[in-house]
């Protein structure tokens, strides 16, 4: 199948290379144009120098960016990927997103007979690096049918969640769900050291029982360790959280640990940690226990 991957950054330049290595043709496109050289390198395929150009001729486009502007920015104008596409193609857009920007370019894909599905992704880099994402979709079934095929090159579980939109507030379900866990291991944490505990083997201990999550696994040690440099920023963070925060305004709801939590990360953000991985709540209990 020819694919186009439309965002080499450490989530799309792994998830654009498993494609390749599964048989399709990928050319890709990326803002820098030497990361896009150096994919090709490593990976073989194509690149073009405009998303237009990388969605020619192309069955499905994937799109891996920063945030709704950027999304807007390659997929929209001259020489954007709506601009390259013929109908029938699918455009699959995994950037973590607003619920609301899905539906905006359903719409428009449609208007070009061409399908469109909101896929963000958990998992993380080395998630994505390995193959074992987990992709959340919202779209029509028959357009997932025809994508789900190639999703599965990096994931190990794609699952399609409802209408376009569905994808995103899933994702934000997700997101919800981290911050959460997140201050709470680091609350954990610092209440051992400072109960002049061995934080490591009372972690080692209670992972076996009902505590045991997925941060706690991976990201005890590097955070006992003051080490932040694992993946997911801050800064990105608190985009993903600030859009589920102004979703569930719209809806009425109140989410007051999520609020919270928010908040904390703005307070790691001023400790000059924006790009820190998420673990680094440990670093803000540590700095108020001095």
């Amino acid at each position: 199948m020819k694919l186009a991957f439309i965002g080499l950054g450490v989530m799309g330049y792994p998830m654009a290379g498993h494609l390749q290595r599964a048989g399709h043709e990928v050319t890709v496109y990326n803002r820098t144009v030497s990361k896009a050289r150096d994919w090709v390198d490593e990976y073989g395929g194509a690149m073009a120098l405009t998303p237009a150009a990388a969605a020619t001729e192309a069955n499905q486009v994937f799109v891996c960016v920063g945030n709704d502007d950027d999304v807007r920015s390659v997929i929209y104008g001259d020489e954007g990927v709506l601009a390259g596409l013929a109908s029938g193609a699918v455009i699959v857009d995994h950037t973590t997103a607003s619920a609301e920007l899905a539906r905006e370019l359903a719409a428009a894909a449609a208007e070009q007979g061409i399908g469109f599905l909101d896929a963000p992704v958990s998992g993380g880099q080395g998630g994505a690096e390995n193959g074992v994402l987990t992709v959340m979709v919202g779209g029509e079934a028959e357009t997932f049918a025809m994508a789900e095929s190639v999703l599965q090159c990096y994931a190990r579980c794609v699952r399609l969640l409802g209408a376009c939109g569905s994808g995103q507030l899933a994702k934000m379900v997700n997101q919800i769900c981290i911050a959460g866990v997140v201050q709470g291991l680091a609350e954990a944490l610092e209440f051992s050291e400072q109960a002049g505990l061995d934080s490591a083997g009372v972690v080692e201990v209670i992972s076996q029982g009902a505590a045991q999550s997925w941060q706690m696994e991976n990201r005890y040690q590097t955070m006992l360790a003051g080490e932040y440099e694992h993946g997911f920023a801050v800064d990105w963070m608190r985009k993903d959280l600030g859009m589920v925060l102004a979703e569930a305004s719209r809806m009425g709801l109140e989410l007051p640990i999520t609020q919270i939590v928010d908040g904390y990360y703005a307070d790691v953000q001023g400790m000059g940690g924006g790009r820190w991985d998420t673990s680094s709540l440990f670093a803000r209990m540590r700095e108020r226990s001095k």
